[in-house]
């Protein structure tokens, strides 16, 4: 299968029409749209070491969740981390497939995994008029703040989260948007939750919800949506017959 029709198959998955009108996703780099996609690395960001790391170890094609030119490329020289990204890319023969607020707002995306990671089913969604379907809940068995807060801890296999509002409360139903989720928390609140899982919420968006009577769990954007990244694989092993890799493109530490 050629780039251009693999990345035609998540075009029907996960369309433009999903994206916010301020994102930049989609087909970002490819040299030779003809080329073959045999094997696939998978990653949350194509940082300059993931695409080293992929055109070193013979992969063909980039698959990730965040745009590799997010802000766009105002010029491609060694300069600037845009233009590197573009030019090693190229250099190294990589296509770069990026998919993200669609992917989080589509079947089977980011915040349905992170759910799902976490042992629960979604009942819903959620979300803006930008956005409608960008976020998800689950009715889930009774639990308090402490008691998710752990399971979280353990699924996501983070050090800690931070947990804002009353921990006490008994919680029958829960939100899900993996990464910065701070704009939806009223939303979860208007949406029936009890709590609210995601990777950033913001401390006064958290704090005020917290006193209306929602649990904010922030486990951090990498581990909130990194569960995606074993959808993508598995996506394009089924669509192209490619072998698939998850790669670490994380460059921050925990100390």
């Amino acid at each position: 299968m050629t780039v251009f029709d693999f990345y035609a198959e998540f075009e029907k998955l996960y369309p433009r029409s999903l994206s916010c009108p301020w994102d930049n996703d989609g087909l970002m780099i490819a040299a030779d749209l003809s080329r073959e996609v045999k094997r696939v690395a998978v990653a949350l960001d194509a940082t300059d070491d993931l695409l080293l790391a992929a055109g070193q170890n013979g992969f063909d094609t980039v698959l990730v969740h965040h745009p590799t030119l997010f802000r766009g490329a105002k010029t491609v020289t060694p300069a600037t981390y845009a233009g590197r990204r573009v030019l090693d890319a190229v250099r190294l023969g990589l296509s770069v497939i990026c998919l993200h607020t669609r992917l989080d707002a589509g079947e089977g995306g980011v915040n349905e995994c992170l759910c799902r990671a976490l042992g629960f089913e979604p009942s819903g969604v959620f979300g803006d008029d930008e956005a409608p379907t960008l976020a998800r809940y689950a009715d889930v068995p009774a639990m308090n703040g402490e008691e998710l807060a752990a399971l979280v801890k353990e699924k996501l296999g983070v050090p800690f989260v931070k947990v804002t509002g009353p921990l006490e409360r008994s919680i029958r139903r829960i939100g899900f948007c993996g990464g910065d989720g701070k704009e939806l928390v009223p939303l979860a609140l208007a949406a029936g939750c009890g709590a609210f899982v995601t990777g950033d919420a913001g401390y006064n968006m958290a704090l005020d919800a917290g006193e209306d009577g929602l649990v904010t769990v922030e486990a951090g954007h990498y581990h909130t949506e990194f569960p995606v990244c074993e959808r993508l694989a598995d996506l394009a092993r089924r669509i192209a017959g490619a072998e698939a890799v998850i790669l670490p493109s994380r460059k921050f530490r925990i100390l």
